[in-house]
């Protein structure tokens, strides 16, 4: 196909316009100056989409050629405080250092703090489990606890502050969390080294905890105790906030201490906020770092069905426990409409795969270089994109059937069963679009099996009519979570453009290597929620970000909420690295 043949299907594309069939009410010669006026414009731009390749047709443009789907910052290395930058990247590089990294972490790690979801109010002796981790902190990070001001918020939540020279600036806020998730005695058999154990191998060290998110709390304690064993004094304020129930919500740690936050410190009153989040990883031969710039909402929906009781020997044509199955199928058998939206946080990792990723596909890269304004190309790209369903759940809203009761004897019939459903709510959707959907979808069941129907607090059916049973949506656990607001990332976004820089530093630094181009960063999403559902008012600039190393292109460290939690101690010292480069480039930004 000739280019001109490219550029008038271009045309053609957009919406509402035919380029070779107008249906717009023009005459026919003022048809003709539109298309000869449209196809013109399109043609000067064509070498932003093509670049003619005799051999194989046409390669999709790339920043040589003036397209930038993923424009990246350059290398940050700190300036001002290079000397102490310098001084500690050497001190990182040896054997002594790891140890020390290795006793640290580990130390932490032999602290069972395991949260559960019956705990109760912070008053029940159960929560004492968190005062001898409080106890090695302050006796691991002696300069830290002499240094900085330490508030204990809602009795274990640990707001650290570490006043810099100028108040005038807006403190950095780092975040991570003391808890863990339990291990199932049933699974201990199974850890290839006991789940407390915090065993070093001589490579990686062993626990619950290792990864999520204690070696986020303790690389941030080291990269302070290290930088202040090197004379450093701030001169923008730093604070660490750690909640102790993140695990199950953070409705005690980081709710009480954003409260906290927000009467010391005030609305917007932080420059910008770290909390854990995803690392990097080789994704289609690059390595590609990916803040989470978002994380979906989420919302439990409680499906109650009730039916008359009875004797098994003379069961009805159907038991609440078989229309819950019906109902039940009915959602897993209608998945979430999902599409792929421009400017959505997925679809810009969308792009910086294509730009930068050589191992994706040619047909992908054009695609998705067409995409900003062809919904034809966007379509294609969604369609390819989404044979990867890890990447496909990411971008839209998901429903997974998790908990399910019902019946309690085998010759009696049920007179109520009940599942809940949750759901992780796409950043272009709402907690409202998700119960709609959710009401429409069982609508027709309820009918069928004659159940009077209430959702939310509504009568969906007439209250008034006779009925078999009942079936009742609820939310569970909760009302649910909007999605998060979503922080800036573009060119002119300091603190994405910092942040990225940063990564770079430290990734560069720990392997000897210089350059803006070893790793390339991505803006993305979370896929879970972290503590910052709680922060959303602190900075407009949230990013979940772990410095941790990925396998395999996954988005989480291997072994995270399951057996055989583990981290590389080079990794380790690698985020300490990341850590320390983060609060000296802050410090000597000119960020707000």
């Amino acid at each position: 196909m000739s280019q001109a043949n490219l550029v008038e299907k271009k045309a053609d594309e957009l919406p509402g316009v035919n380029a070779r069939n107008s249906t717009m009410k023009l005459s026919k010669a003022k048809a003709i100056a539109f298309k000869i006026t449209l196809v013109t414009a399109l043609a000067i731009s064509a070498s932003t989409y093509f670049v003619k390749r005799p051999s194989n047709g046409f390669s999709v443009g790339t920043l040589e050629y003036g397209v930038d789907l993923c424009p990246q910052a350059n290398e940050l290395v700190p300036e001002k405080n290079g000397v102490i930058w310098e001084s500690l990247q050497l001190a990182y590089s040896t054997e002594e250092f790891k140890a020390r990294a290795i006793d640290w972490l580990g130390g932490a790690v032999r602290i069972p703090t395991e949260t559960f979801d019956d705990m109760g109010d912070v008053t029940e002796p159960v929560w004492e489990k968190f005062l001898p981790l409080h106890d090695y902190l302050k006796d691991s990070f002696p300069l830290l606890h002499l240094n900085l001001e330490l508030t204990k918020v809602n009795t274990y939540g640990l707001l650290y502050v570490w006043k810099g020279s100028d108040s005038a600036l807006k403190p950095l806020l780092l975040a991570a969390h003391q808890d863990v998730v339990p291990v199932l005695e049933t699974t201990i058999n199974e850890w290839q080294h006991p789940p407390f154990s915090g065993y070093f191998d001589g490579e990686s060290l062993w626990g619950r905890g290792s990864c999520d998110d204690k070696s986020g709390l303790i690389g941030i304690m080291s990269a302070i105790e290290s930088m202040l064993e090197n004379g450093f004094k701030p001169t923008r304020t730093v604070v660490i906030a750690s909640g102790f129930d993140e695990e199950v919500s953070g409705m005690r740690g980081a709710s009480s201490l954003a409260t906290e936050m927000l009467e010391r410190f005030g609305e917007n009153g932080f420059t910008m906020l770290l909390d854990e989040g995803s690392g990097y990883s080789e994704v289609y031969g690059r390595v590609i770092a990916v803040p989470g710039i978002a994380e979906k909402g989420n919302l439990n929906v409680r499906i109650k069905v009730t039916s008359p009781g009875g004797h098994s020997s003379l069961p009805p044509p159907h038991t609440s426990i078989g229309m819950l199955a019906e109902l039940l199928v009915q959602y897993e058998k209608n998945p979430f409409e999902v599409h792929l939206t421009r400017g959505s946080p997925t679809y810009k990792s969308a792009q910086c795969m294509a730009q930068h990723a050589p191992g994706i596909s040619s047909s992908l890269k054009e695609h998705m270089l067409r995409a900003e304004h062809c919904d034809g190309a966007l379509r294609a790209a969604e369609q390819e994109l989404f044979k990867d369903h890890a990447f496909m759940s990411l971008v839209g809203t998901t429903q997974a059937i998790d908990l399910v009761d019902g019946g309690v004897k085998v010759n009696a019939l049920p007179e109520q069963a009940w599942a809940i459903v949750n759901h992780r709510i796409s950043t272009e959707s709402s907690t409202a679009a998700t119960k709609v959907r959710d009401i429409e979808l069982l609508e027709s069941l309820a009918n069928d099996f004659n159940l009077s129907y209430t959702a939310f607090g509504s009568h969906i059916s007439n209250e008034d009519a006779p009925s078999y049973g009942t079936l009742i949506l609820s939310t569970a656990f909760g009302d649910g979570l909007e999605p998060a607001p979503v922080t800036p990332s573009g060119e002119d976004a300091a603190p994405f453009q910092l942040l990225s820089g940063t990564i770079k530093a430290a990734y560069n630094s720990h392997r000897n290597i210089s350059g803006s181009d070893a790793i390339i960063v991505s803006p993305g999403i979370m896929s879970g929620n972290t503590d910052t559902r709680f922060y959303w008012k602190l900075t407009d600039h949230i990013f979940r970000y772990g410095h941790l190393g990925v396998a395999d292109g996954g988005s989480l460290p291997s072994g995270v909420h399951t057996v055989n939690e583990a981290i590389s101690i080079n990794n380790f010292v690698e985020v300490i690295r990341f850590y320390t480069a983060l609060v000296l480039n802050v410090d000597e930004s000119s960020l707000p």
